[in-house]
């Protein structure tokens, strides 16, 4: 921006508007305010603009300032020709400098709006509390920790610091750059407090996403005498950013009990705690909600509920074509929406439809990013295509000039170890630009187990033990491969070196949703209300599956004990928990929807296919990688996972 004075006016009006306009020969401030009301065009606007010059009545310092705030909240005077404007202006007032300072803020030009109050210093024209709160923001945006302490100085110097609107302001540029310890000074010295202060502290805790702060969210928020929705929104999404799912759930029941107002960005947040719990009862509850509310065509929550039906959630075939209703009902769709169904058809065993939409997407003129390609990827491991993902591989570098990152390598490692192609997967690992993360790492060792390669295992886990000796899943890994060939003194030795460094190994965890009630099962659980019930039904599927032919897998159980203790234990890993209660408690009409925090072992998959067709039952469960839909004694996975 050219801060130069604008000395010739012939060039800010159009040719031929210096003219008398033939609305009136003289302008006052009750005709001006008459005609901007009136005015909807660049063109109108000129007339007026031409009609002030002619009488002189430009040079009237509220006259100006008014014509200059109604061009820069127009939609067609463009921020440029307001600043020509302004710049014409003979000794604009405040409010006219806190105006253009306004508009280059609200136009993106945060930094012209900073040198603006500098130069309205320098022409000793005193700033006023509209003038604060938008330099604020003009900080925070240039996220500039520095001015933003000036302009702080400046506020306490000229006594602003009793506006509780440039305190809130304040509070909220502290929040944006994690400031929250000055934030909170800020706010418990303040003696003017209003809703907005507290919602803006309560923010900045959220901003700063930690659980050491969501604490002192919850804390604040129980001190805080009126809550409005901001004030709710805020906490549920301070849980939601932060993992903590039921406590989200239980504030947003909260929150709908006592009436308060539920807007688009409460229900997002609520969709996103309802994915990542499963909770698809209550994910369709505040579907309706929102249809309810008027806000479902909006594009950031249409998408939040194609991640919620196709991504997250434990669901049926049928939901995934609930997904691909909203989708084709959007009219704008972004590349995180196609990313959205491509990740989803994937995770749901549907790879050729995943690979159909990423086709689709390119021939709408969409460009893939570097996410579109780990979803693409993602659907070549799930169903071990490796020519075809080599393919994409490479095209996302010589295509489409993307750098590929850590977890397109750690695709490509799985895809190749799946396969079998292990000397491949480890080769590619060691070509890496850059340190492998521990998926990858972990997914090479795990190919080594699945396709008995014990020595290069052997080898492999041996180095991520003595790299990362705190990394549970590596030792895990390592024994169980150990265990699989029956050596139980190297089982020992590792369980030990577990023990030395307080090792834990992360407990198997399933959730199942049932009469809108989420009920978490561990590995051998023994405290649910329902345990005789859940034991005796596991002892029926047993005898109902053995049956049918099914055998127990003992190399599951990775300890030295007799085979009758191995089926016990087999028999009490939570997926299994879950699925008998699911058998007890869901109606055969409905499918049996089932959450695990890691990979569903061999053993857990062959009593979901089993019991699929013995109980002709539809059972969804989605381990850490995917999703696998049992029906008739088949997996969408096509037992490759």
């Amino acid at each position: 921006m050219n801060f130069a004075k604008v000395r010739n006016f012939t060039t800010l009006v159009k040719p031929g508007l210096h003219c008398r306009p033939s609305f009136a020969p003289t302008i006052t401030l009750s005709i001006l305010e008459t005609h901007l009301g009136r005015c909807h065009s660049l063109k109108q606007f000129n007339q007026i603009l031409s009609q002030m010059i002619l009488t002189g009545y430009i040079g009237d310092a509220y006259a100006a300032s008014r014509l200059l705030k109604f061009s820069t909240d127009s939609s067609f005077v463009h921020v440029t020709y307001s600043f020509r404007l302004f710049s014409h202006v003979e000794n604009p007032n405040g409010f006219s400098w806190t105006t253009m300072m306004r508009a280059f803020v609200q136009n993106d030009s945060p930094q012209s709006a900073v040198f603006l109050y500098k130069l309205m210093l320098n022409q000793n024209v005193g700033p006023d509390n509209y003038t604060y709160p938008i330099l604020v923001q003009a900080c925070s945006l240039r996220f500039s920790e520095l001015e933003g302490k000036q302009v702080h100085d400046h506020v306490l110097k000229l006594g602003f610091d009793s506006d509780v609107y440039v305190q809130n302001t304040l509070i909220n540029l502290y929040s944006v750059h994690g400031k929250m310890k000055d934030a909170r000074k800020l706010f418990d010295e303040s003696i003017v407090l209003d809703t907005v202060s507290w919602n803006s502290i309560l923010a900045g805790y959220v901003q700063v996403g930690n659980t050491g702060r969501v604490v002192d969210a919850y804390e604040l928020f129980n001190q805080m005498e009126e809550k409005d929705m901001v004030s709710w929104s805020a906490l549920i999404s301070c849980y939601e950013q932060n993992g903590m799912y039921d406590e989200a759930l239980v504030m947003f029941k909260e929150m709908a009990g006592r009436g308060v107002r539920v807007d688009e960005v409460v229900v997002i947040s609520v969709l996103s705690v309802c994915a990542h719990l499963s909770a698809g009862e209550m994910g369709k509850l505040i579907h309706g909600l929102s249809v309810k509310l008027g806000i479902e065509s909006y594009v950031n929550l249409q998408n939040a509920l194609i991640h919620m039906y196709s991504i997250y959630m434990y669901m049926k075939c049928g939901c995934v074509e609930n997904a691909l209703d909203v989708f084709q009902l959007m009219e704008d769709k972004g590349v995180s929406t196609w990313n959205a169904m491509i990740l989803g058809f994937a995770m749901n065993g549907l790879v050729g439809r995943s690979l159909s939409t990423f086709l689709e997407m390119k021939n709408c003129g969409i460009t893939p990013n570097d996410i579109t390609f780990i979803g693409v990827l993602g659907a070549c491991r799930h169903m071990g295509l490796v020519d075809e993902g080599c393919f994409h591989f490479d095209s996302m570098v010589q295509e489409y000039k993307i750098e590929p990152n850590v977890k397109h390598y750690g695709c490509m490692v799985d895809l190749l170890g799946r396969a079998g192609k292990l000397k491949e997967a480890e080769e590619l690992i060691e070509s890496m630009p850059m340190a492998p993360d521990v998926s990858t790492w972990g997914a090479l060792l795990g190919a080594c187990r699945k396709h008995g390669d014990i020595e290069r295992g052997e080898r492999v886990g041996r180095k991520l033990v003595e790299l990362q000796p705190d990394h549970d899943g590596f030792h895990v890994l390592l024994s169980n491969l150990y265990a699989s060939q029956g050596n139980w003194q190297n089982v020992l030795e590792i369980r030990g070196i577990m023990e030395q460094h307080g090792v834990m190994k992360t407990p198997g965890c399933s959730m199942i949703e049932a009469n809108g009630v989420i009920h978490e099962f561990l590995a051998g659980d023994k405290t649910h209300p329902q345990l005789e019930d859940i034991e005796n039904k596991l002892d029926e599927m047993t005898k109902k599956l053995k049956s049918e032919g099914y055998v127990p897998d003992m190399n599951e159980v990775s300890l030295e004990i007799d085979e009758e203790e191995k089926e016990t234990t087999l028999l009490r890993h939570s997926e299994k928990l879950a699925l008998a209660f699911g058998l007890l408690n869901i109606p055969p009409a409905m499918p049996i929807r089932i959450i695990k925090n890691l990979r569903i072992c061999n053993d857990c998959h062959t009593v979901a296919k089993f019991t699929s067709k013995a109980y002709n039952r539809d059972i969804i469960v989605r381990d850490r990688h995917r999703f696998h839909h049992f029906k008739q004694g088949n997996c969408s996975c096509m037992d490759f996972w």
